[in-house]
């Protein structure tokens, strides 16, 4: 059966590589933490108590579509669909749409902001490429009035933006979650990251400095690539319990 991400694509190399990988959430904590629809999170408790682990929930249920075959991403559809079912029936109300796309479209844009941070800007097939794969994923999961175009969604992008963000009581209680499960200054980087990935709407909100020192030392990745020293990295960046998780998002394909 054929591969619901075909070999080639720019998805499976963004999702093959643990460090874009974190740089895609570390986007969408900023912006899931705005989001209109951000208290259906806060229902069953699980993001504000463990935020970096359901960083990688979500990153497994991602790699469980993007490096498998068609009937076995669709299993994951389902999957996440009777998570998400559940979930209504005890709230004993429905998800909006507008909010499921909103969590696609994170996901879609911050895929590419994530990899040109730190490598190179996509080509415009490679663009395509990737809305046409999350366009997919949001048929697979029954999102309705996902757009036909990459052109098209754009448009949509930027009016979600616009309507469905706002600054929160829980905006701030995910700040501080983020705080105290990260450290000082694993939060400090955290923030600095934020700002190099998200919309200028989205900084705004969050007063996020729009001119982070972290831009100054991004050419040191590469370095580190070259010298083998992700693995360094990685240890010192991240909190030690969640260091083996992270380093087995890595694929081969992003070797």
């Amino acid at each position: 059966m054929a591969d619901f991400v075909p070999e080639g694509s720019i998805v499976r190399t963004i999702w093959g590589n643990a460090d874009t990988i974190m740089l895609v959430f570390a986007g969408s904590a900023a912006e899931f933490a705005l989001n209109r629809a951000v208290d259906w999170l806060f229902f069953t408790g699980n993001l504000p108590r463990d935020p970096i682990g359901r960083l990688f929930s979500t990153a497994r249920f991602a790699q469980d579509i993007v490096f498998v075959d068609e009937a076995t991403a669709q299993q994951t559809f389902d999957r996440i669909t009777a998570i998400h079912q559940a979930v209504e029936h005890k709230r004993g109300t429905t998800m909006p749409d507008w909010a499921n796309r909103d969590v696609l479209y994170m996901l879609m844009d911050y895929s590419w902001r994530a990899y040109e941070l730190v490598h190179r800007p996509l080509t415009y097939a490679e663009q395509q490429d990737n809305f046409e794969v999350f366009r997919r994923v949001g048929l697979g999961l029954h999102i309705p009035d996902l757009p036909a175009t990459y052109e098209d969604w754009l448009i949509d992008r930027q009016q979600h933006l616009e309507r469905d963000l706002v600054y929160s009581p829980h905006t701030a209680e995910l700040y501080a979650q983020y705080r105290r499960h990260l450290g000082p200054w694993r939060y400090d980087l955290l923030l600095q990251t934020q700002a190099l990935l998200v919309p200028a709407r989205v900084r705004d909100m969050l007063k996020l400095d729009p001119r982070p020192r972290l831009a100054r030392t991004l050419w040191i990745y590469p370095l580190m690539q070259r010298l083998r020293l992700r693995s360094l990295v990685q240890r010192v960046l991240m909190p030690p319990r969640y260091l083996n998780a992270v380093r087995q998002l890595d694929r081969p394909v992003a070797a």
